[in-house]
């Protein structure tokens, strides 16, 4: 569709149905109607020029609508190339004030340099939800652990407990299926502990099984172990050590706890116990070694009535 120019001088305007009669005249108003559109854009480029740049007074001329030519004039392109240029360097000029106040972007990992920003967000966003969820499991497992250590120890005295320690002899009885070690059970019952709670009460007697457990966990090595197994009862486990060498322990323990004595209500009481030992040999189970200890114990406790 052939378009009508604005400028009077211009005697190639036409009307649709001329273009249409005659495609030379349809071509004159297309030219005509390009110097219009031109005219245009170099209106709205001075505008922008008077108030983002002052290059020279070649840019500060209005221009003159009826000196307009086509694209092929050496005049129009030249005026173009100016406007454009003064143009491109005030958006430069812009560009640059604003690197200066942005902030440096933060530093990209290696590998990442060519992913898109959100690939780049989602990134860090997993990584700090994946340490959000390491500590977690720190937290847990260190409950978990602390949990483990209630559930194996006493809860009266500073010894393991009854499952735990037969855990231990367990194991011993493995290495010495393997390895051809030695190992001792001792076995302890408390003599006076029930004249203790019925002369001095509840507390004096809790305080007398402290005082045994304090006692026999000094007097063991690292590797070994000792327990409440129950009331006024206790066992120690003896690693890497024949029946002989266990017997002696026995006697030393027992003599520790007669000669020393514990702190109640400012009073200093005594207390004593009879110890059983039975070695290794073999035994079915850890409550079958555990068993003949006891049994030891009470007849060495029955020879003394």
């Amino acid at each position: 569709m052939g378009l009508d120019s604005p400028y009077p001088h211009d005697t190639g305007a036409l009307s649709e149905s001329g273009a249409a009669r005659d495609p030379a005249l349809g071509r004159k108003a297309t030219t005509a109607s390009m110097q219009n559109l031109l005219a245009q854009y170099f209106e709205t480029q001075h505008f922008e020029t008077q108030h983002f740049d002052t290059a020279g007074p070649e840019a500060a001329t209005p221009f003159d609508p009826t000196r307009a030519h086509a694209l092929s004039n050496p005049r129009s392109e030249t005026r173009a190339r100016t406007s454009e240029d003064a143009v491109a360097a005030s958006f430069a000029r812009l560009e640059a004030a604003f690197v200066a106040v942005t902030p440096p972007p933060a530093p990209v990992p290696p590998g990442q340099e060519t992913w898109p920003e959100v690939a780049r967000l989602l990134v860090a966003s997993l990584m700090e939800e994946r340490e959000t969820l390491r500590q977690q499991v720190h937290d847990l497992a260190g409950q978990l652990h602390g949990a483990q250590d209630q559930a194996d120890h006493d809860v009266l005295t500073p010894t393991l407990n009854r499952r735990a320690f037969l855990r231990e002899v367990q194991r011993a009885m493995a290495d010495c299926k393997r390895y051809g070690e030695e190992a001792c059970l001792i076995y302890l019952d408390m003599d006076s502990f029930k004249s203790i709670n019925d002369g001095y009460g509840h507390a004096a007697g809790d305080r007398a099984l402290i005082y045994v457990a304090e006692t026999l966990k000094a007097s063991v090595r690292e590797g070994d172990a000792v327990a409440r197994i129950g009331g006024d009862e206790f066992a120690v486990l003896l690693r890497r050590a024949d029946l002989k060498s266990s017997r002696i322990k026995a006697m030393k323990l027992e003599a520790e706890l007669m000669m020393g004595t514990f702190e109640h209500a400012g009073l200093h009481l005594k207390t004593g116990g009879s110890f059983g030992v039975r070695a290794w040999a073999g035994q079915a189970s850890a409550e079958a070694w555990l068993s003949e200890a006891d049994a030891a114990m009470f007849l060495v406790k029955k020879s003394f009535r």
